[in-house]
């Protein structure tokens, strides 16, 4: 099947037909770029719908993503950030495999297209060209022979009649001789154009047009290939991602079924534990004893003997925390089982007032109260607005949960100032073995800058691991000097100390104290610090030598002269502090550059060094 033969009359309509195939291609072209950007338009949705969703940095919605639950949701909205990104890559593989393609080769169509055509009417004018020589010969072959017959008679007439000369009928002989020869002549051109005209025609129909029409068909048949192929491409493109985009979908499905709901309910304990006790029973107060006084001589005999009316009245100076403001924290639980040392519990009208030894006895045996006195600075500090650099007005177990991320955050910013003066240690000596690269003496005021940096924030490190530690309750031992402005201000504190079982909230949602009604306690500092002195000293675990010398200004830091050894009680938990004594008398910290430690293998609490 040829179109050369087949349709060798049709040049008109193929010409429209292959014009339509290529409409046919560009409108494909078209719909394929419309659905690149389409890909586009939704992978960008995409992105934004995650962006959208994605926690704030540095906000409070950061730190819901440590439950299971909500990492599970981030892990869903990366995945449909990498959804989209297989959206951008169909887009991308589609202009590049599709569109740019088919655009080149449309480009190329036409112009194939056009110089076939181009062809074509330049064979059909040639043979247009040669029917007319035809038609033109004809003619004149045809003019010619009627004049030479037109001759030939009036010849004919001449040489019949009588009456005219010989000279004219020569002349008129001659004349129809002469239109005789070129009618002669006209034949025998007419007789060469017509051959060579049917060889043109012959060749035209069977050589020129089945040869243009033949290219123009493979022209079309490719057009058709081309466009089945794009198809699959179109396809192909959608199946590649489609593994990809499984993955997506997997890595969706892997995340919901990492959701552990036990582990987020501990971390909610873990998140708003407060550490305190839950207050005990609240023991019966007999308010009939005054009646029995009253009635019999022993009242405390009649009281054993005799079940009196129970009643009750009056109402309760204050609330019990179960049933106050809401998302406030407990205060501490009593120290004792007594009415009086229920916090905001019922008070009795009347109570006997107890010797000053058992109550100095249960002060000094209570630690609880001791809480009840920072609970009173952690009120003042509400009231104030300001919030404490301890965190004391927060609950124990989410106070210590503050010290320990400033603790870190203070570790981070010490290991990245040491990277920084390390850093400028090798610049100095790459300047001391090179001195046209700088001079080293520049380098000196921002050594000693990132030195005086680090030793502040190691000494800020250490202020907040003592607030740790205390919270912990492994307070390390304080000197003398701090022990002593301790039991001072303790001394000064000790009756609002003395009153922290009569706790209640405040309006404003703080702890603070009401005053019992029962008489002062006066105690002498001195004596209140005498819990802490029993502390046994801590063992050696080696000893070290003082490389640099160091004042301690610090509370809790010694001071060492360079060369001087020194026992070493507890090595550097990696704050860059070592506690060390001397004289069995006095100890404190020192930082652990400035040292050259020995450790004891066989000390207990050592590390073993190789």
């Amino acid at each position: 099947m040829s179109w050369g033969t087949e349709l060798w009359d049709q040049f008109d309509n193929l010409e429209k037909h292959t014009q339509w195939g290529i409409d046919i291609l560009e409108k494909y072209i078209k719909f394929v770029k419309e659905r690149t950007e389409i890909e586009l338009s939704y992978a960008k949705q995409l992105r934004n719908l995650s962006k959208k969703y994605q926690p704030k940095k540095n906000s409070k919605e950061e730190e819901e993503y440590k439950y299971t639950a909500c990492k599970a949701f981030l892990s869903t909205l990366n995945e449909m950030n990498d959804y989209a990104g297989q959206h951008e890559v169909i887009s991308e593989n589609m202009t590049s495999q599709i569109t740019v393609d088919l655009m080149r080769y449309v480009q190329e169509l036409k112009q194939e297209r056009k110089s076939n055509f181009h062809d074509g009417r330049k064979a059909q004018q040639h043979i247009e060209t040669c029917w007319k020589q035809l038609e033109s010969s004809k003619r004149r072959f045809e003019r010619d022979c009627k004049e030479a017959d037109r001759a030939q008679q009036y010849f004919e007439k001449m040489d019949a009649d009588i009456n005219v000369t010989k000279a004219d009928v020569e002349k008129a002989r001659q004349q129809a001789q002469l239109r005789h020869q070129m009618a002669e002549d006209s034949k025998a051109e007419y007789s060469s154009i017509l051959q060579r005209f049917n060889q043109e025609q012959w060749e035209y129909y069977h050589t020129h047009i089945p040869n243009i029409f033949q290219k123009i068909q493979e022209m079309e048949e490719r057009r058709i290939v081309r466009i089945g192929e794009s198809m699959k491409t179109y396809a192909e493109v959608d199946r590649q991602v489609i593994p990809i985009i499984g993955k997506c979908l997997d890595g969706i499905v892997k995340a919901a079924e990492s959701i552990d709901q036990k582990n987020d309910s501990q971390l909610v304990v873990e998140a708003y534990k407060s550490g305190f006790e839950p207050p005990g029973d609240i023991e019966f107060e007999d308010y009939t004893q005054p009646m029995k006084r009253t009635v019999s001589e022993n009242s405390l005999s009649s009281a054993k003997e005799g079940k009196p009316e129970l009643k009750f009245g009056g109402k309760s100076r204050g609330k019990l925390w179960p049933f106050i403001k809401k998302n406030k924290p407990p205060p501490p639980p009593p120290a004792s089982a007594s009415p009086s040392a229920v916090p905001n519990g019922p008070q009795s009208p009347k109570q006997q007032k107890e010797p000053l030894s058992h109550r100095f006895n249960e002060f000094m045996t209570s630690k609880p109260k001791i809480h009840c006195f920072r609970s009173l600075k952690r009120g003042l500090s509400l009231k104030l607005g300001a919030t404490p650099e301890d965190f004391s007005n927060l609950p124990p177990e989410q106070r210590r949960k503050k010290l320990q991320q400033k603790v870190d955050e203070l570790n981070k910013e010490i290991q990245k100032e040491t990277d920084q003066r390390d850093a400028i240690t090798k610049m100095k000596d790459v300047y001391l073995k090179n001195p046209q690269m700088g001079d080293p003496a520049s380098l000196d005021h921002k050594l000693a800058e990132a030195t005086q940096n680090i030793e502040k924030l190691r000494l800020e490190t250490q202020k907040f691991e003592a607030w740790l530690a205390e919270v912990e309750g492994r307070l390390p031992a304080r000197s003398d000097q701090a022990r002593r402005q301790s039991g001072l201000y303790d001394g000064q504190t000790h009756q609002t100390v003395t009153n922290c079982a009569q706790d209640r909230e405040s309006p404003d949602g703080s702890y603070t104290e009401e005053q019992s009604q029962e008489s002062e306690l006066k105690v002498l500092a001195t004596d209140f610090d005498d819990e802490f002195d029993d502390e046994e000293p801590l063992p050696a675990i080696g000893t070290c030598k003082a490389l640099y010398t160091f004042e301690g200004q610090n509370e809790g830091t010694i001071s060492v002269v360079e060369g001087e050894m020194l026992s070493v009680i507890e090595e550097d938990k990696g704050d860059g502090w070592t506690r060390i004594r001397r004289n069995e008398d006095e100890e404190g910290y020192v930082p652990t550059s400035y040292v050259e430690v020995y450790l004891d293998k066989n000390a207990k609490g050592a590390k073993t060094y190789i």
